[in-house]
This record gives C-alpha cells, structure tokens and sequence, in this order.
C-alpha cells in the first residue's frame, strides 16, 4: 500500500510492503489547502512509478477545503473505530486517470466535545494509531507539538481526550507581527538560548499570568537582561511554560511520549524535565505506521 501523510504545508509519501515497513520515501511540497483543485493530478505526481493498488491518505487533505471532508469521529476512539470512519474516495481517484485503478481511502479527523469548547485533530490521530503498539495497555499521555500542539490522552488502546495549544502559531505572531518583534532579530537563531529559555519557563512558573508576562519579553529588552538574539528563546520559553501546567494536570505520572521534529522536541523535553516529568521521544514516520494499521483493521 501507499500511506499519504498530507498536511498542511507539504505532503509525505511511503510505499509499504505487506509487513507495514517502509520501502520508499518521497516529498511533496504543495500543502492540502493550497492545490487549488489539483490534488488528484499533485498526488498522482508524486507517486508516479508506484503502483500498489491501495492508497490511505491522512492529515489536512480531509479537511474542510482539502481534497473530501472526512468527518470527525468523537472521542473515544478506538482504531477499529477509526478505520470505520475512513471514507471511500472512489469518485475523485476516477476522476483523475493516472489514478485509474487505484482504491483511495481518507483517514477521519478527530473530536473531543466534552470541554468547554470542542477540541479536534486531523492527522494526529493516525500518528498516535501507529505508536499504539508501544504504547502498551494502561493511560499514557502524547504530545504532538507544532503550530497547534496536541496533547492526547491514550487509554486501553483508545484515544479518551484532545487538547489543543494555539503556541506555535501564537509565537509566530508575536514573534514577527507584535511590539516583541522590534527587539527580535528578523532571522530566527540556529541555536535555542538555554538561559533565556529557562527564564521564560521560569517567568511563567511565577503566576504573574500570560498576557503579564508577554509585555516581560518587551521590558527584557529595554533594560538588556538579554541581547537581541536570546529574545526568541525566552518568548518560547515563556509560551511552552504556560502551555504545560494546564496540559499536565489530566497526565497521570508516566512520561510524556514526544512525537514530532527534533528541534521542537528538545523544547518540549527540556520544559517537562523542569516540571520534573521525564519523556520518550518517537519518530515522526508514525503517521505512516498509523496508516497500516488502520488498512489492516478496515481491510483485513
């Protein structure tokens, strides 16, 4: 089979043997939301040659604006219950006729609605699916940091609870659009500031409250407790200190499972080991595992 990892900003494509392992990788780099129509043609391109006939495509290509709308499933879930909500794409595969032939299914989303406000993930779910086997029996807890970071709570082989930190794309908009960003160097710094880091991990733990100690990035500069480049540093250090206390109230006392790129994990590592919490790191390919699994439990 062909497990499709399509998000936002790029795709990922394997090409998996009977066993669920990886033969092939390729790389696309046009987002689920930015094909302009073209994701039969775009997918097609990227997977010219291969020519299994099941292809499983999961993340933001099943959104609202991707290529289908793959409807949310609701917690909990198990991964029987994912793959039933996996939605046939027979109508656009035949539309597009290098894809003639081709059985293509999407991945469903995800939502929690028992908060105050819903909670969902798309593509994170299918991550998660893949690290499940490792994952044991019992409550674990899984976070996927990124734009919008998730925290997933794991019981019994299902997923119980989904929550969601806007940190990533608020530190974003701080960092580049906000009276932050005029102390800030325009290129962000190849290397994390520890020291900078720990103070804003340190800020947050001190309960002045976030939208207080946003305004500490601006005083940090007027009075040059850090030079300019160490600023990103300590903004991310403050934001991650906020997201954590929150988020690990509804942890049990295992570690955290760590899922995504190496420089955001060494982040999320260095700000639980201050809250005392140990982590497991695990690789991103996750989505693909995820992906055979979900084949498996919906095929056979």
């Amino acid at each position: 089979m062909i497990a499709i990892d399509w998000g936002g900003s790029n795709l990922r494509a394997y090409r998996l043997d009977e066993a669920g392992r990886v033969l092939e990788r390729r790389r696309g780099d046009i987002g689920a939301l930015a094909c302009s129509g073209r994701h039969g043609e775009t997918l097609a391109g990227v997977i010219a040659g291969w020519k299994d006939p099941l292809v499983v495509l999961s993340g933001m290509i099943g959104a609202r604006g991707g290529w289908v709308e793959a409807p949310y499933v609701p917690c909990p879930a198990s991964t029987d219950v994912l793959a039933a909500g996996m939605v046939d794409m027979a109508d656009q595969a035949g539309a597009v006729p290098a894809l003639a032939g081709r059985s293509l299914w999407c991945v469903p989303g995800m939502a929690d609605h028992r908060g105050q406000s819903a909670d969902v993930m798309r593509g994170e779910e299918t991550q998660v699916t893949g690290l499940l086997e490792q994952l044991g029996p019992g409550s674990h807890t899984v976070c996927l940091p990124g734009t919008h970071s998730k925290w997933v709570q794991v019981e019994g082989g299902a997923i119980t609870r989904i929550t969601t930190a806007l940190t990533g794309e608020l530190y974003g908009l701080l960092r580049r659009h906000s009276i932050l960003a005029r102390s800030m160097p325009e290129t962000e710094p190849a290397i994390l500031d520890a020291r900078a880091f720990d103070a804003g991990l340190a800020a947050a733990r001190a309960g002045g409250g976030l939208l207080h100690d946003l305004f500490g990035v601006r005083t940090a500069a007027l009075f040059d407790r850090f030079p300019a480049e160490a600023l990103p540093s300590y903004l991310s250090g403050l934001l991650l200190g906020h997201e954590l206390p929150p988020a690990l109230a509804s942890a049990g006392d295992g570690p955290v499972h760590l899922l995504g790129n190496d420089a955001l994990l060494d982040r999320y590592a260095r700000a639980l080991a201050a809250h005392g919490r140990t982590v497991l790191r695990h690789r991103e390919e996750l989505a693909a595992a995820g992906m055979y699994r979900l084949a498996r439990a919906r095929f056979g």
